[in-house]
């Protein structure tokens, strides 16, 4: 008699979602931010934020087949191992194109699973652009994106995701596409950039020139979402259904909530606070997205838009920092929400993996607290020392001449538009 074959353990369904899926995250960055981020800005500056976003794309892609996908979630060594990995999978080695790694995805290629967190860390570093835009010599971004991927992008996405894990592993941490690794992240060395440059110059002046620009770029990310919290699934299966429709809920959601903070303290909802709105909301949902039923969505949506609605229109004017795009406002406000939430709102019958407060699980929430803080304080205080090295060497700030002139030309000699004689 025969033997009987080994049955292969990759599921061509759930392949092919993974890799749609980091197709759509990709899309998130590069136009989708670029566009939103882009038409916010004045019109002198809409070419660096573009070069900024695609740049991101293009070194972190090759950064993180080098060593980026090892260092987050490779096995850690020592006392290193709940913060940061090894090296065992530099240049891919023994990262199979044919087999699954059980931890990271039993139905998918392991190349599937690390192109997939490939975007993810693409798209978060692109994020804190958002805070320093108009203000940094390009040579300075392309410096801080090296640092900032390998010193506090890969350590906090290892803490939280890796199966040897400080948060994730140890403490229990529930994030299942983000919030913390993604969005508080980002939002903080927002926050800290900006307190570090300092405001810019000429702010008084007409500031966002494309509002069509705003509403197509929140409206790609709203799309590549997808893809970012139902991708996370890392299988087509009930659970990616269930991360897809409470993502679309807590984003509807949120624009509206906006929209009506508008219309009560400003008199009148605006494209873009809607924009900003579905934005938020998709932040929030994005650690809750695969823990969460439709109610919780409801309730993580509504709210978030008035937490940062709040800190956009009234805690950043009172503070005087100038956080240009609010990546602060918006995704650490909305990732801190969305993380607490998770805690809050998790329900066994969505994923077995997580209960909260509501649930019957209290410590759940002092759990996600503690990982928030974590998160905070490494990605606050490396932030700072990455910004101060690069200042001390070769200057962070584009020159007063060159940021009145505009970065479009003054760093990249191209205008973003034609000017007619």
């Amino acid at each position: 008699m025969g033997t009987t074959p080994p049955v292969n353990p990759i599921n061509a369904g759930d392949t092919a979602w993974v890799l749609a899926s980091a197709a759509l995250v990709l899309a998130m960055t590069a136009p989708g931010l670029a566009l939103f981020y882009g038409g916010m800005v004045r019109r002198k500056n809409v070419l660096s934020i573009l070069m900024q976003c695609f740049m991101v794309l293009a070194i972190v892609s090759v950064l993180w087949v080098v060593y980026g996908y090892s260092l987050a979630f490779g096995k850690g060594s020592g006392f290193l191992e709940p913060y940061i990995g090894g090296l065992q999978w530099f240049m891919l080695n023994n990262v199979s194109t044919s087999a699954p790694n059980p931890d990271y995805g039993p139905t998918v290629p392991h190349q599937a699973y690390m192109i997939f967190q490939c975007m993810f860390a693409v798209i978060t570093p692109a994020l804190v652009v958002g805070s320093f835009a108009e203000r940094v010599k390009f040579s300075a971004f392309v410096l801080f994106t090296i640092l900032w991927l390998t010193f506090i992008y890969c350590p906090i996405a290892h803490m939280v995701w890796s199966t040897d894990g400080l948060a994730g592993h140890s403490w229990g941490a529930l994030d299942f596409a983000g919030g913390t690794v993604v969005h508080m992240n980002a939002g903080m060395a927002g926050l800290v950039t900006a307190l570090f440059l300092g405001k810019r110059v000429g702010t008084n002046k007409p500031g966002m020139h494309n509002v069509p620009f705003v509403m197509i770029g929140a409206s790609l990310l709203w799309f590549g979402w997808f893809g970012f919290n139902a991708g996370s699934a890392v299988a087509a299966n009930n659970l990616a259904t269930s991360a897809f429709v409470v993502t679309n809920t807590a984003t509807a959601a949120a624009a509206i909530s906006w929209a009506v903070m508008e219309w009560i303290f400003a008199g009148k909802p605006t494209m873009v606070g809607a924009a900003s709105g579905a934005v938020a909301g998709l932040v929030a949902i994005t650690p809750a997205s695969g823990f969460v039923n439709v109610g919780g969505s409801l309730w993580i949506g509504f709210l978030v838009s008035v937490f940062c609605y709040s800190m956009v229109a009234w805690v950043k004017p009172k503070f005087g920092y100038d956080d240009t795009l609010d990546a602060f406002g918006v995704h650490y406000t909305g990732g801190l929400w969305g993380a607490l939430a998770t805690g809050l709102f998790a329900v066994k019958a969505i994923n077995p993996n997580g209960s909260g407060v509501f649930d019957g699980n209290p410590g759940q929430l002092l759990t996600q607290a503690k990982t928030a803080l974590l998160t905070t304080i490494w990605c606050g205080v490396g932030t700072w020392i990455i910004c101060f090295l690069i200042d001390k060497t070769i200057g962070m700030r584009a020159t007063q001449e060159d940021e009145v002139f505009g970065l479009d030309l003054s760093q990249h000699h191209e205008r973003a538009y034609t000017i007619l004689d």
